[in-house]
């Protein structure tokens, strides 16, 4: 168990699904259900309502709600808003960043992030308690029908195809069981992915898995304009300290508040048997005292999350349902974002979606949605298959220590990294960089 209580690894559980006549499209609700309206599934529903599809977005909690996350947006995530046409300036709501700031080894080094032509060259801020039902919201004004406080308990199969043609959910405050029917469902359930279970589409254990903790602070640092990373966790005072397992962020969340928390993965020796609320608590009493990390200043509990990462979920299509954003495992495993790729896969879903729905014939629907896995791959495949190469090295205390002695001393080379963990490149021209990073991407098998 997590902190507060919370399951962040394992506790994967299955779900009965229900088995329907054979009736096709015949009497469905919707065309494409959406489940779960968090980034993922509100970028799903947003898209696929604009491309003129009857969506119903189906939530089991009513908004406003919180999400554990570092609440940190990179370019990258900016870019996806942006698509959804959300306004991204600070008279709306957001906090503005400029870069990473990277904190190891002794050193601080500012990062700014990288111009380029496919992103923004700034990131954001937001509390996801105000950033999900603020996406939610933009998907029901471009078509989609949200269903808050709606439950879904499973799939429904036809009984002739054993394709899944709705799912069961229960709502309101009697719990009654109801049904909803559509030919095509997008499963965007978090890291819990309770639909992809019911399907026995399990977590793989040969891709890397994160746990992340964090806590809300009142502090002084709440309008710094950079992320801040530290490489390293450090206990007790600068001549008698001890390093602990992990990384670490601080962002400034511009309302007062700073965002602070860490993460370890299943790479590193102490995943599994360590106490992260307590391990949070003995590296923020290193820290400085005027910074305000400490009890007193504490807005919240301490909140736990898994951080399913590098594809840890597949297959990402089968029998009608596609699984985007942390359902599909799809956290980019250099840096712990999920944000990003939950919007683009939900994004990627509803083009695929979309061509499938428009073809008359259902050999040829399920031609098409057989695309989305290949789509997928051809993304981030390479990349991600990079990325738990870094982790299984990183992981290693030797390689990190070593790493971070004779890295950080060295902006070119500071730099490059920023653009390969951040995947902020241009696929066409850029620069030395670009042209490096896309090659090794292409290049990486992309299983």
């Amino acid at each position: 168990m997590g902190p507060g209580g919370e399951s962040v690894v394992g506790g994967e559980h299955r779900v009965t699904g229900t088995t329907v006549t054979s009736g096709g499209a015949t009497g469905a609700d919707a065309d494409v259900i959406v489940v779960g309206a968090g980034p993922a599934g509100s970028a799903a529903a947003y898209h696929l309502a604009n491309a003129g599809l009857d969506v119903l977005l189906l939530e089991k909690a009513t908004f406003p709600r919180d999400k554990v996350c570092g609440d940190g947006l990179t370019p990258r995530a900016v870019a996806a808003l942006v698509k959804m046409g959300i306004e991204t300036g600070e008279e709306a709501g957001w906090a503005r960043n400029k870069g990473l700031r990277i904190v190891g080894g002794g050193l601080r080094l500012e990062l700014p992030w990288p111009e380029l032509a496919s992103f923004p060259d700034y990131g954001l801020v937001r509390p996801r308690a105000d950033f999900d039902e603020l996406l939610a919201r933009a998907a029901e004004k471009a078509g989609a029908r949200l269903r808050e406080d709606t439950t879904v308990s499973g799939p429904v199969r036809d009984d002739r195809t054993g394709r899944v043609v709705g799912v069961t959910a229960r709502s309101g405050d009697d719990r009654e069981p109801v049904t909803y029917r559509a030919p095509v469902v997008v499963a965007a359930d978090g890291n819990s992915a309770r639909l992809a279970l019911s399907m026995d589409i399990r977590r793989r254990d040969d891709r890397p898995l994160g746990v992340a903790v964090r806590r809300y602070y009142r502090s002084p640092r709440t309008h710094d304009d950079y992320l801040e990373s530290h490489l390293e966790l450090w206990e007790g005072k600068p001549n008698a300290s001890r390093l602990l397992p992990g990384y670490g962020w601080i962002f400034g969340m511009g309302d007062g508040t700073s965002n602070v928390g860490l993460g370890i993965l299943n790479t590193t020796p102490a995943f599994g048997n360590t106490d992260y609320r307590d391990l949070l608590r003995r590296w923020l009493s290193a820290l400085p005292a005027e910074w305000g990390y400490t009890e007193d200043n504490a807005t919240g509990p301490v909140r736990g999350s898994a951080l399913p990462m590098g594809f840890n979920r597949t297959p990402h299509y089968s029998d009608g349902v596609l699984l985007v954003g942390d359902a599909a495992g799809m956290v980019n495993p250099f840096n712990g974002e999920g944000i990003a790729y939950a919007m683009e896969s939900g994004e990627l879903a509803a083009e695929v979606v979309a061509q499938a729905l428009a073809r008359p014939a259902d050999a040829g629907r399920e031609k098409a949605l057989l695309q989305y896995p290949e789509a997928v791959r051809a993304r981030y495949g390479g990349y991600y298959t990079l990325g738990r190469v870094f982790v299984n090295l990183i992981g290693n205390p030797t390689v990190m220590r070593l790493a971070t002695k004779y890295g950080l001393p060295h902006p070119v080379l500071m730099r490059f990294m920023l653009k390969i963990m951040a995947n902020l490149t241009d696929p066409r021209g850029g620069d030395a960089h670009d042209r490096v990073i896309n090659a090794l991407c292409r290049l990486a098998p992309s299983a």
